[in-house]
C-alpha cells in the first residue's frame, strides 16, 4: 500500500482528502506545515508528498528545497494560489508536478497513481514502436557517457549519480528510447505527467531545463535536447 505524506493547513481539507485517498488505497499520514514534514520524513519512509505552498513555520516552497536536499521522493504540489512565479518556482525547485486549488478529485488520484506508476513499479514509460517487451523495459540504457539503470531509477555519469528526480528520470527514459525523434510536449505530459497538456502549461519545458542544468557537456558539444517551437523535443543524435 503506497504511503502517502500529506501535508497543508488546511484541516478540513487533509480530513477529506485523507479519506478520500484511503478509500482509494492510499496509506495517509497528514501533518499541518513544512518543518512537521520534515521531521516526520526523518522517521518514515514515504512514496510520495502532497505539498502545499502556503503553510506557517515552514512553507511549501522553502520545504521542498530542503526535501530536495535529502531525498529523491516525488513531490506534488498544492496550491489554492493561481500564481505562474509559484507554480514555475516549485517546479524548478524539483516538484514534480502542481495541481492548483480548488482541484478535481479524480485528477488529484489520477495525477497521484501516473507519478507512483513509474517510482514505486520501477517501470520506464515506453512507446509501443520503441520497447517490444518487459525484458527491454529493464534493460540498461547508454547514451552519451550517461548510464539509465531503469531498475533502480538512478542516471550515472563516470561513476557519478546525477540525482535525478523520478519525472526528470522518466523524461531522459523517453527521449533516450527515442533519440532524434520529436517527442511532442502533449505526449510527453500524457505518458510522464499523466495529464493532458493544458494553455501555459510549462511543466514539462521546466523538467526539461532541470536535466539540461544537471547533465553533463556531451563528449561530442553537442547540446542535449533540441526545442522545436509548437513540435516539441527530441534527443540530439547529430548537427
Amino acid at each position: 500500500m503506497p504511503r502517502i505524506l500529506l501535508v497543508d493547513d488546511d484541516i478540513d481539507l487533509t480530513e477529506l482528502l485523507a479519506e478520500l485517498l484511503s478509500l482509494e488505497g492510499f496509506n495517509i499520514h497528514t501533518v499541518h506545515n513544512g518543518q512537521e514534514a520534515l521531521d516526520e520524513l526523518e522517521l518514515q519512509n514515504y512514496d510520495l508528498v502532497l505539498l502545499d505552498v502556503m503553510m506557517p513555520v515552514l512553507n511549501g516552497i522553502e520545504t521542498l528545497k530542503i526535501i530536495r536536499q535529502k531525498y529523491q521522493l516525488p513531490v506534488l504540489m498544492l496550491s489554492a494560489r493561481d500564481d505562474e512565479i509559484d507554480r514555475v518556482l516549485g517546479l524548478e525547485l524539483g516538484a514534480d508536478d502542481y495541481l492548483p486549488k480548488p482541484f478535481n478529485d479524480r485528477e488529484l488520484v489520477a495525477r497521484i497513481k501516473a507519478i507512483l506508476r513509474r517510482t514505486t513499479a520501477a517501470k520506464p514509460v515506453a512507446i509501443d514502436a520503441v520497447i517490444d517487451s518487459p525484458e527491454d523495459e529493464r534493460k540498461l540504457l547508454q547514451f552519451g557517457g550517461v548510464e539509465l539503470h531503469p531498475g533502480r531509477q538512478q542516471a550515472i555519469f563516470e561513476g557519478r549519480d546525477l540525482d535525478l528526480t523520478g519525472t526528470e528520470f522518466a523524461l531522459l527514459q523517453i527521449l533516450m528510447r527515442n533519440p532524434g525523434q520529436i517527442l511532442s510536449r502533449e505526449l510527453l505530459s500524457l505518458e510522464i505527467l499523466g495529464k493532458r497538456l493544458t494553455p501555459y502549461d510549462r511543466a514539462i519545458d521546466m523538467h526539461i531545463s532541470n536535466l539540461r542544468k544537471k547533465l553533463p557537456e556531451r563528449n561530442d558539444d553537442l547540446p542535449w535536447f533540441k526545442t522545436l517551437r509548437g513540435r516539441g523535443y527530441l534527443l540530439v543524435t547529430e548537427k
